[in-house]
């Protein structure tokens, strides 16, 4: 049997997890959404039409970098002596680095190509005509984009946030470098493990372990019905 304070120390990591992936996602949905529509919008302009192409690249990124190279920049990016933190550090704000706040940006860019992705493919299997109808019947770009372009959209959508938000559940390369190990502030459940193994705790990493496999389980499983539905 597991100990009471050890359950308390199980269950702060992961709900620190889900806060994250909630916030990750959330940020994706009101931000990545509106690119990937621009990004998959057809351009007549052969200069536009190549910066899609790099931005598309930058965002794949994550998908061939190792997560700690990511997290590397991101870290001395964030640090008082760099980039963002220096800024930071000059105006006195607090610093991103070793907070929440920057687990939620480090995720989001590393998140970005799994919601992104799938959704700029949906954008791009709106047929031609429906946007060319749209354009005639309403002038306004954000009412074409928010009911025209978004309803058509909505199941890529849902698979973005589904992978997303499973994807950031997982993260533990980036998190680590930028966010190291604060419970109940940067502690995810990810580096709950790999702490409890490191400290020969077998039982409480098994019990970690066995319940972010049936959490994989549940959204392999939403995400397989949401790709048959967009099969249809």
């Amino acid at each position: 049997m597991l100990a009471e304070p050890l359950i308390s120390d199980m269950l702060t990591p992961f709900w620190v997890s889900l806060k994250l992936a909630g916030a990750t996602t959330l940020c994706l949905l009101l931000f990545a959404t509106p690119l990937a529509y621009w990004l998959a919008k057809p351009s007549r302009r052969s200069f536009i039409s190549r910066l899609k192409v790099l931005l598309l690249g930058i965002i794949a990124m994550p998908l061939v970098l190792p997560p700690t190279v990511i997290g590397f920049y991101l870290l001395l990016l964030f640090s008082p002596n760099f980039g963002i933190g220096h800024w930071l550090s000059e105006h006195h704000i607090s610093p991103l680095i070793f907070t929440f706040e920057g687990l939620v940006i480090g995720s989001i860019i590393y998140s970005l190509p799994f919601y992104v992705q799938p959704v700029y493919a949906q954008f791009l299997r709106i047929p031609r005509s429906v946007m060319e109808m749209a354009y005639l019947l309403e002038p306004s770009r954000w009412r074409r984009f928010m009911y025209v372009a978004l309803p058509q959209a909505r199941v890529g959508i849902i698979l973005g946030s589904l992978v997303s938000f499973a994807h950031t559940i997982g993260e533990f390369g980036v998190v680590l470098m930028i966010g190291g190990s604060i419970t109940g502030e940067t502690k995810v459940v990810s580096i709950a493990i790999y702490e409890q193994v490191e400290a020969l705790n077998y039982e409480a990493a098994h019990a970690m372990s066995a319940i972010l496999i049936i959490v994989g389980m549940v959204m392999v499983a939403l995400i397989a019905s949401v790709n048959k539905l967009n099969q249809r």
